[in-house]
């Protein structure tokens, strides 16, 4: 005899698939929860990491701020001391500049030229004199090229002018004045170089010989007396 279910088996396993699909439906959810958790703290941690080396970045930054400006101070005392420097390098070439600058007027000046006005203005020089001729101004214009501490001689005004016997012609001219101690720049790095030594120190050992040369000649007339009395006495001893 054949059996038949008359059960409502169909409704049963609707309902179990339901339920299933329900706990898969769950689970689904909750693995998908747990994916958003885990991926939220691995991006919460790198966004942290990241704050961390932005805030380390930003301190770091302000410490090389603050030595910038250290850097900047120390630019700014380094250029105010090599101006000072550079100052006390001019001072140091030119302290001997106005010695050399009057000796070179005395030796450049030629015979049959007198000067009878000196005026200085900065770095310029206008001397104003008399002189026999032509000749002896342009003389005394080339002596004054070649004395090194004064250049570019410029003739203005060379006239005949009465007034002053046997020095018929006035002149007028400017130089320039210059210093061969002064400071350079050589190698073009914006700071001077080292000033070689003033030449006019050396010369102080030369003027001790001209100075011991009087004191030695009187002891050569002190010889002579104690010569002539030898001689006499040869002479009264051949007389007989």
């Amino acid at each position: 005899m054949a059996r038949i279910n008359l059960l409502p088996w169909r409704a049963e396993r609707r309902k179990q698939r339901q339920k299933d699909f329900g706990v898969m439906l769950g689970l689904a959810a909750l693995a998908g929860l747990a994916l958003w958790f885990l991926f939220n703290m691995y991006y919460n941690a790198q966004i942290s990491g990241q704050k961390e080396r932005n805030q380390y970045l930003t301190q770091q930054i302000a410490e090389v701020d603050k030595k910038i400006v250290e850097i900047d101070e120390l630019d700014k005392q380094k250029s105010r001391l090599l101006a000072r420097k550079e100052v006390i390098e001019q001072l140091q070439a030119n302290r001997s500049q106005m010695v050399h600058l009057f000796d070179s007027l005395v030796r450049t000046i030629p015979d049959g030229v007198i000067l009878t006005t000196i005026k200085q203005e900065g770095e310029k020089l206008t001397l104003e004199g008399r002189s026999q001729s032509n000749s002896r101004v342009s003389t005394y214009m080339r002596n004054l090229e070649g004395s090194g501490w004064m250049t570019k001689p410029d003739l203005s005004i060379i006239e005949a002018r009465d007034g002053v016997a046997g020095l018929p012609y006035a002149f007028n001219l400017s130089v320039q004045l210059a210093n061969p101690n002064a400071p350079k720049d050589e190698d073009g790095d914006g700071i001077p170089d080292p000033v070689p030594p003033v030449s006019a120190e050396p010369q102080v050992p030369d003027a001790a010989p001209q100075a011991e040369a009087p004191t030695a000649e009187p002891a050569a007339p002190a010889a002579e007396p104690a010569a002539e009395p030898a001689a006499s006495e040869s002479a009264e001893g051949g007389a007989p």
